[in-house]
C-alpha cells in the first residue's frame, strides 16, 4: 500500500512544491496537466511545465500526508492551490498492469506489434515486432508511429537500406528490417532510446543488420529510405542534412508533426524531394518524397 498526496498549482509554484515534498519524505512526484494545455516540441534538456499543473506525491503507507499538506500550505499559502487529494494506491506488478493496456497490433496488410505475452497473429503473411511499451518512445499506438509502420509495410523493402532518424524504440528500423531490408542505421540524441533500441533489435533477432549511432557521429553515406519520426522544427532545420542521406530516386517519410504545420515542414523539403500530398490521422500528419536527381 501506498499514500498519494496531489493539488493542482500554478507552473511556477509546481518546482518549488516538488521539492518541498521530496524534503518531506516522498518517494516521487511527478506533474500532470490540469488545464488540457498541449505542450510540443521542447528544447533539449528542458522539462516542460503546464500553466495549471497538477503535482502528484507517492508516499510510503505509514508516512503522514496530512501533514506533508499542512507544510506545504504554510510554506506557499493556501491560495496557491485547488483540489486536494488524498488517496491509498495499492501495491501491483506495474509493469504487468502497464502492459495489460496494450495488445496486438496490425498496422497496414501484414505488420504486427505484439507485446510479450500475446500469441502472434494466425496469418500466413504476419510480420511481427516483438516490443513492449518502455522507457523509450515509441510502441506503434501513436498516430506519428502508426502512420510510418503503415507505410513500410506498403513498401517493397528487400535488399533496401534505411535510416531510422530519431529511433526511439527502435520500432521502424525493426519493423523496415523484419519487412526485409537488408540493413539499417538507427540514430538519435537520447542514449536511453540507443540502449532501448539495442536491445529490441536483440529481442527480433535483427541486432547484426542494425547500426546505432548519435546523429553527428553518423556516416556520410546514402541509403534507400530516410524515416524521420521526430518535431517540425527540428525537420525543418534538418532537411538538407537528411536530404544528403537519401540517394536519387529514395524515399523519405517524415512524421511526428501536426496537420497545422504539415505545409511548413513540406516546404523545407520541396528543393530536394517531389512530395506527395500529406496524409492524416486525426491531428497529426505524415508526409513523403521522392529524392530528386542532384
Amino acid at each position: 500500500m501506498w499514500r498519494q498526496l496531489s493539488a493542482a498549482t500554478c507552473e511556477s509554484l509546481a518546482e518549488p512544491v516538488s521539492e518541498l515534498l521530496f524534503d518531506l519524505g516522498a518517494l516521487s512526484v511527478s506533474f500532470q496537466d490540469e488545464g488540457d494545455q498541449p505542450l510540443f516540441e521542447p528544447k533539449p534538456g528542458e522539462i516542460p511545465i503546464w500553466r495549471d499543473t497538477r503535482v502528484i506525491a507517492l508516499f510510503e503507507e505509514e508516512a503522514d500526508i496530512e501533514r506533508a499538506q499542512a507544510a506545504v500550505l504554510v510554506r506557499f499559502g493556501e491560495a496557491s492551490f485547488s483540489d486536494w487529494r488524498m488517496e491509498e494506491i495499492q501495491d501491483q506488478a506495474w509493469e504487468r498492469a502497464w502492459l495489460e493496456h496494450f495488445h496486438p497490433m496490425p498496422f497496414g496488410r501484414r505488420l504486427w506489434i505484439v507485446p510479450s505475452g500475446f500469441e502472434a497473429p494466425d496469418q500466413e503473411e504476419a510480420v511481427c515486432v516483438s516490443l513492449d511499451p518502455g522507457l523509450a518512445f515509441g510502441t506503434g499506438t501513436h498516430p506519428t508511429t502508426a502512420l510510418c509502420l503503415e507505410w513500410l509495410d506498403g513498401l517493397e523493402l528487400k535488399g533496401k537500406t534505411v535510416i531510422d532518424y530519431g529511433c526511439g524504440s527502435g520500432i521502424l528500423a525493426i519493423a523496415a528490417l523484419l519487412l526485409g531490408a537488408q540493413s539499417a542505421i538507427a540514430t538519435d540524441i537520447d542514449p536511453q532510446a540507443l540502449t532501448a533500441t539495442t536491445d529490441n533489435a536483440r529481442k527480433n533477432g535483427v541486432e547484426e543488420r542494425l547500426h546505432l549511432y548519435y546523429p553527428e557521429l553518423l556516416p556520410d553515406i546514402q541509403v534507400d529510405i530516410l524515416l524521420a519520426n521526430i518535431l517540425a522544427n527540428p525537420l525543418v532545420e534538418l532537411a538538407q542534412a537528411l536530404a544528403s542521406h537519401i540517394r536519387p530516386g529514395g524515399l523519405l517519410a517524415l512524421s511526428g508533426l501536426l496537420r497545422e504545420q504539415a505545409d511548413e515542414v513540406r516546404k523545407a523539403y520541396e528543393p530536394f524531394f517531389l512530395m506527395e500530398a500529406p496524409l492524416f490521422i486525426e491531428d497529426w500528419a505524415r508526409l513523403t518524397g521522392i529524392r530528386r536527381s542532384d
